[in-house]
């Protein structure tokens, strides 16, 4: 079977301070990007070594977070499906990104790294789901950058938590 999935998102240039791009340092790189339906904006803009607000997020991290969710969302699936049950998931996702002079660049490396707690003690079979994740990966697969897993899986053989 093949599907077809289509996504739309807004993304908005709330940056105009009143003579829009008349010269590159006129105008904020602030902006907003939204969904329909959706129940809230997430304030963006640059990096700051582009004149960016560090307050805001940035193209960059959007795409770490994007790769970072889709695992998680993928590996949280397999879990459940193989019997394994994921008490917590938080990845601490790191990305490197090469620009050249032209001003150009991409992301040369991205390294995931997933800190989960599993009850029972299927730490090894859980640990292979992150391959698994990978490969099913709607983001991974839509990129060219080599991403890494450098995780951990503790286990909690008491099921008290759930």
């Amino acid at each position: 079977m093949n599907r077809q999935h289509h996504y739309t998102t807004l993304t908005r240039w709330t940056g105009n301070h009143g003579s829009g791009t008349l010269d590159y340092r006129a105008y904020s790189r602030d902006h907003v990007v939204s969904g329909d339906g959706k129940e809230a904006t997430i304030p963006c803009s640059s990096d700051p070594a582009f004149r960016g607000d560090r307050s805001r997020y940035n193209p960059e991290e959007l795409f770490l977070s994007s790769i970072s969710a889709c695992h998680m969302l993928w590996y949280l699936h397999l879990a459940a499906v193989n019997d394994i049950v994921v008490l917590e998931y938080e990845d601490h996702a790191e990305g490197t990104m090469q620009e050249d002079d032209s001003g150009a660049g991409s992301f040369s490396s991205v390294t995931l790294r997933p800190t989960i707690i599993i009850a029972g003690s299927q730490v090894q079979r859980a640990r292979e789901l992150h391959n698994e994740a990978g490969e099913k990966c709607f983001i991974a697969n839509s990129v060219k950058v080599p991403i890494t897993y450098a995780g951990l899986v503790s286990s909690v053989v008491s099921s008290s938590r759930l």
